[in-house]
């Protein structure tokens, strides 16, 4: 059955949505950052906007799937999961509840490297808001019935995974390209490690993994340093200093193996995937806008005017850019009758080494460049994508003026520097394959 919201909780939503749209505009127009520390020590980038009574924050923390002991695969994702499921004196029930009287949003969620989390509130609730995330970060219950309830929740999506051309063709990626590394770990878990996690579980891995080291933090909103810092106090200082974390190392993908995996559906589904770049290194720029000239660009790349365009082969073909803290992937897809499957899979890997050969030209670099910083401002459309880049820019360590100076850093890319990081990302190298689809002949 679905939920309703109680009639006031319903009305703060609405002002919720209604403030949030008069205030994109100003929001997208300059985004100043600031750097507040509270009395106890927690750092957190700010950006104050009164234009709308919202506040809106983000945070994580070090470690994410990689940090799933063997055999308890899932262990992070279902941390994120039961952290809002009751915490403190309040049970799930009552937790959830509290929520939606009051229209407050607060989620957690996990990648490879880091644990996420969120809250949105209107500032008149604003109190209560960080008295409950406190709550959820500190102390989440894990009580059995919700643990359970989230962990059907999750075994769910690994069976509806299982018939998903992408998810398949994802999973298979990742185990053929990081082999044993712990970026190769599903961040779902299997239903079998999925069953097996306790509460037990859970706690300790909620005390490994939450602490003060590594934190980061952005906000944005109707609020102020002096009202945002006994707030970072509140939700954050408790924490313990340093967790207990495994070292994850740094590597460089495995390639040129070919996998198929059978699947009876009407079309292939393809990936194609190369060692990429981290965010932190000095060519990162270069590589993004050769990317988006090659397949980033969707109606203006090579892949797609080569597989769409010209031979019909797909609805859409592209590429992407995966950074993370201890790797990087460039990853290629596209989906295409099962019949015309090779003949795409053969366009797309000429395209990569056009690329690595020729590369572009001087018109495909300013036209790239020119979309790049041009669309840019839709980044900072609402106080959650921002609070989200400042998590992002504190997370690749990439400077509290980062917003200020991105732009200029793409106009300074030149076409050596497209050509150069395309040589050295994809000349001599044999892509991984990934086809999921109809069994071949």
């Amino acid at each position: 059955m679905a939920k309703t919201l109680p009639a006031n909780a319903a009305f703060r939503a609405l002002l919720i949505a209604t403030f949030a749209l008069v205030g994109l505009t100003r929001l997208a127009q300059a985004v100043e950052i600031q750097k507040v520390v509270s009395p106890k020590g927690i750092e957190a980038w700010l950006v104050e906007d009164h234009t709308v009574p919202i506040v809106a924050m983000n945070f994580s923390f070090e470690g994410g799937s990689t940090q799933d002991p063997q055999g308890k695969e899932g262990l992070t994702r279902l941390l994120a999961a039961t952290m809002d499921e009751g915490a403190g004196h309040l049970t799930s029930e009552a937790f959830q509840a509290r929520l939606e009287e009051l229209a407050v949003s607060i989620s957690f969620s996990t990648g490879k490297d880091r644990l996420f989390g969120s809250m949105r509130t209107l500032t008149p609730t604003l109190t209560e808001a960080g008295d409950l995330l406190a709550l959820a970060v500190n102390d989440p219950r894990f009580d059995p019935t919700p643990v359970e309830r989230m962990k059907t929740q999750l075994a769910t999506q690994i069976r509806r995974n299982e018939t998903s051309p992408d998810a398949l063709a994802g999973r298979s990626l990742a185990n053929a390209m990081f082999g044993e590394h712990p970026y190769s770990r599903p961040t779902l878990g299997t239903e079998e490690t999925l069953g097996g996690l306790t509460a037990a579980d859970l706690d300790a891995q909620h005390t490994r993994m939450l602490a003060r080291e590594g934190l980061t933090i952005g906000v944005v909103g109707a609020i102020d340093a002096k009202t945002l810092e006994p707030l970072l106090d509140k939700v954050f200082a408790a924490l313990p200093e340093a967790g207990d974390l495994q070292p994850v190392a740094d590597f460089v993908p495995a390639t040129g193996e070919k996998v198929h995996r059978d699947l009876e559906i009407p079309q292939t589904t393809i990936f194609v995937g190369l060692p990429g770049i981290t965010r932190d290194d000095p060519d990162y720029q270069a590589a993004y806008v050769m990317n988006h000239i090659l397949g980033g660009g969707t109606f203006t790349s090579w892949m797609y005017e080569e597989v769409r365009e010209k031979r019909g082969l797909s609805y859409g073909a592209g590429t992407s850019l995966s950074p993370y803290e201890h790797t990087g992937l460039l990853v290629g897809s596209a989906a295409t009758r099962a019949d015309r499957a090779a003949e795409t899979v053969s366009v797309m890997l000429a395209q990569i080494q056009r690329m690595a050969s020729e590369g572009p030209g001087e018109d495909e670099l300013k036209l790239a460049k020119q979309y790049i910083t041009g669309s840019y401002p839709l980044r900072f459309d609402s106080s959650g994508k921002i609070a989200r880049q400042l998590v992002a820019l504190q997370n690749a360590d990439l400077g509290i003026d980062y917003f200020d100076r991105r732009n200029s850093e793409i106009e300074a890319v030149t076409l050596e520097d497209v050509k150069r990081v395309a040589r050295r990302l994809l000349a001599d190298k044999e892509p991984t394959v990934i086809t999921v689809g109809p069994a071949q002949g």
